[in-house]
């Protein structure tokens, strides 16, 4: 049989949160830094993420991740993160993934106890620190880049809701975030289809009456998730809460959100309720955790520069297959489709 395109890739899940890993069948792309190859896939070579997300390959509650050689010597490897409707400059879920299925599979030397790495992310370096103990990837710790809040308790206007409170703080994507109480929700597991149409609709309203630009990079603009947070709760583990992120083009995070993690701790510092330092256990949605702390402050520079904090995250991955996706000639689908039944906003009508 003649294919005309064969991708491997190592599927992994973090906390609940199926993100795939590429590892062989693309080639490298221009670009002098990882954010500039980010830009180069969405550009021109964008029929690799229809190929592997949409149906009958992918679904709606999947990501991927391209592995690419790094742009900088500091870095052992680089990556580009693909979501369904986005190309992310940051992703704390698809880091963890992407590093356990380096190191499982030997792709970059794993060394037990730790192993020590630096992953070129969209976003910049991202140091990590890997505990691995008998040839498995145990936990993957994270220093993400800096976080900030771009606004913190604004009322903005949403259609059926009316008027509501919201922070808006960026992670490494850009996060509404709303208080779930407020609005009702104890974010139990039967609120979840609700809490996806409503996230969605905050979304939208949010991006349009705060508009939010990166003071460092122009490019990295616009809110993209809803953050439904959960109560506040102190135990002798640290400041805890449920959350829940909703990812369009309309579904859960299945984890705790590595980046909306990040961002919700830059606005809890922003408010005095979390400092340097204090654990910070973030719950998703099915009970999955990850461990967050501020290891410091940071100024984030630009034109409208603005005040920050340095997030750490702390999460495990699992590997859970070996895919070889190929692509048949006489194939119908060489760039999938999307049904509205699961894909929210789809009609049926060709999507691409």
């Amino acid at each position: 049989m003649r294919f005309s395109r064969m991708i491997t890739v190592v599927g992994a899940h973090a906390a609940g949160e199926l993100n795939e890993v590429i590892t062989g069948g693309v080639r490298d792309v221009p670009g002098k830094t990882m954010f500039e190859k980010m830009q180069y896939v969405q550009a021109h070579q964008d029929e690799l993420r229809q190929f592997l997300l949409n149906e009958p390959r992918g679904r709606v509650s999947q990501c991927v991740n391209l592995v690419l050689p790094p742009t900088t010597p500091e870095a052992d490897a680089g990556f580009v993160i693909i979501e369904s409707d986005y190309y992310v400059p940051m992703s704390g879920t698809n880091t963890i993934c992407t590093v356990t299925a380096l190191l499982e599979t030997g792709m970059i030397p794993m060394q037990e106890p730790v192993t020590e790495l630096t992953m070129e992310a969209p976003a910049g370096l991202v140091k990590v620190r890997a505990e691995c103990r008998d040839g498995k990837c145990v936990a993957v710790t994270f220093d993400n880049g800096a976080a900030f809040p771009f606004a913190l308790d604004r009322e903005i206007d949403v259609p059926g809701l009316g008027r509501i409170t919201v922070d808006v703080a960026y992670g490494g994507m850009i996060y509404v975030i709303v208080d779930a109480a407020a609005l009702g929700y104890h974010l139990d597991l039967k609120e979840a289809a609700e809490l996806v149409e409503v996230g969605e609709r905050i979304k939208l309203a949010a991006a349009e009456q705060i508009p939010a630009v990166h003071p460092e990079n122009p490019d990295i603009h616009t809110i993209n998730q809803t953050l439904f947070a959960g109560p506040l709760e102190r135990s002798e583990r640290g400041l805890t809460s449920k959350n829940t992120v909703i990812v369009s083009p309309g579904r859960h995070d299945r984890s705790p959100c590595g980046t909306g993690t990040c961002a919700r701790m830059a606005a809890l510092h922003a408010k005095g309720l979390l400092g340097l330092d204090e654990p910070f256990i973030h719950r998703s949605l099915i009970g999955t955790e990850f461990i967050g702390r501020l290891r410091g402050t940071a100024q984030v520079d630009g034109p409208n520069g603005v005040a920050g904090v340095l997030p750490t995250i702390t999460g495990p991955a699992w590997i859970t297959a070996f895919h070889q996706y190929v692509l048949d000639p006489t194939d119908p689908f060489p760039r999938g489709y999307r049904l509205g039944d699961t894909w929210p906003g789809y009609t049926g009508e060709q999507p691409i």
